[in-house]
């Protein structure tokens, strides 16, 4: 009898014992040596011209084991192909965090891909991190404190057209093309937004494509056939190279933006044709790697370096693996920033806490803020010209996080 008595109250002190925060060792993924890191990226299928951005994240990563780790832990990146699929993102993300059991998800790719995982990741309390799409829905810390992205949202690219079109183009008729999903949607809400009440008059047709349709031909015929001489072009690369390519094959001419997300030289420019992608308008937020004017700058040259001896393969005048090196050196920043406490509550506390975080491959002026109420990294571009070499900066800095 006595015993049960000693045994009870021995049990009721450990239930009542306070629970000590998560640190190292009770954190999925994260070991004296060693932090897991998943993500998902299309190797394969309509959108695979990214692929090379997840590959380039690796190599990073592989930088930084090299010299030592974070805070004495080596970073093990686990990346899986969904082929830009959502059911196939849904299952290798479960894989990711129930199986592998990473610490966090970071750069997962693709609007449609991570709104399939969106709920999953906040239930589970997993860091959803600096996700590779630009929808204003990653930034909701409110209902969604799990996930932030990374790059400047669509919405806000949409308006940096909008305005150039009030101000430079007065008898503009505009045709959009846009993917039929958020991605496209949000590009198509900022344009419109943007536009105002000018809209119902200058918007002379819009069109819509499948990522799973073949060829967008038609749509581009239609477009021309509508009479409009703007053309606002909300297409992912494989997309992206079909539309430049039909309208100068049928001799359309329009003022053309095509949306950040495909201005690869590498991976839309030269398969579409330099001569067909001359004078394309888009927003930038980085230095261009094919742009002569840094190629004396101290960051362009640590990549260059750095892709030579970590990233061979990749090419030298594609944008996306400049983008995979920078999101991993945020990531990197945040590894920094935990310090001892590795817990999944404080990787997310850290990454919402980042003050004017300049990159070396960021475009001067561009800071990387966030906060607890702010999960858009980066609110600032500036539009850029295709002078059928490079893309070419003009106008001002557009700052959206300036209220």
């Amino acid at each position: 009898m006595l015993r049960r008595t000693v045994l009870s109250v021995l049990m009721a002190a450990v239930a009542l014992a306070p629970i000590a925060p998560a640190m190292a060792a009770d954190t999925p993924g994260v070991t004296a040596t060693e932090i897991k890191i998943g993500n998902t990226n299309p190797y394969s299928g309509p959108a695979s011209a990214y692929g090379t951005i997840g590959k380039a994240i690796g190599a990073y990563f592989k930088k930084i084991n090299d010299e030592g780790g974070v805070n004495g832990r080596k970073i093990n990146y686990i990346t899986y192909d969904d082929s830009y699929s959502p059911p196939k993102t849904v299952e290798m993300v479960r894989r990711l965090i129930e199986q592998d059991q990473v610490a966090a998800l970071f750069q997962t790719l693709g609007t449609p891909t991570n709104s399939a995982i969106h709920r999953y990741m906040n239930q589970q309390k997993v860091p959803h991190l600096f996700v590779a799409t630009g929808a204003t829905k990653w930034n909701d810390p409110k209902t969604y404190p799990w996930t932030m992205g990374w790059q400047p949202n669509y919405q806000t690219e949409g308006r940096i057209y909008a305005q150039y079109i009030l101000k430079n183009l007065p008898d503009a008729k505009i045709g959009i093309l846009y993917q039929n999903d958020d991605y496209g949607k949000d590009y198509r809400k900022g344009l419109l937004d943007g536009l105002g009440d000018a809209a119902k008059k200058l918007v002379v047709m819009e069109q819509t494509y499948e990522v799973t349709d073949p060829t967008i031909d038609s749509q581009i015929v239609n477009l021309k056939n509508s009479g409009a001489n703007v053309f606002f072009n909300v297409t992912i690369p494989k997309f992206a190279v079909q539309a430049i390519k039909k309208a100068h094959d049928i001799g359309w001419k329009p003022t053309h933006f095509l949306n950040n997300v495909s201005s690869s030289l590498a991976s839309v420019l030269k398969p579409a044709g330099v001569d067909a992608s001359r004078g394309l308008i888009t927003a930038l937020y980085m230095k261009e790697i094919t742009d002569p004017q840094w190629q004396k700058d101290k960051g362009y040259q640590d990549w260059v370096a750095w892709m030579k001896k970590y990233y061979p393969e990749g090419a030298l005048d594609d944008q996306f693996n400049a983008y995979g090196y920078s999101v991993a050196q945020t990531l990197v920043h945040v590894l920094k920033q935990v310090g001892k406490d590795v817990s999944r509550e404080n990787i997310m506390k850290q990454a919402a806490s980042l003050k004017n975080l300049e990159l070396p491959l960021l475009l001067p002026g561009v800071k990387i803020n966030t906060s607890a109420t702010d999960f858009a990294p980066i609110e600032q571009e500036q539009l850029a010209k295709f002078d059928g070499e490079r893309w070419v900066l003009f106008g001002e800095l557009y700052d959206a996080g300036k209220k």
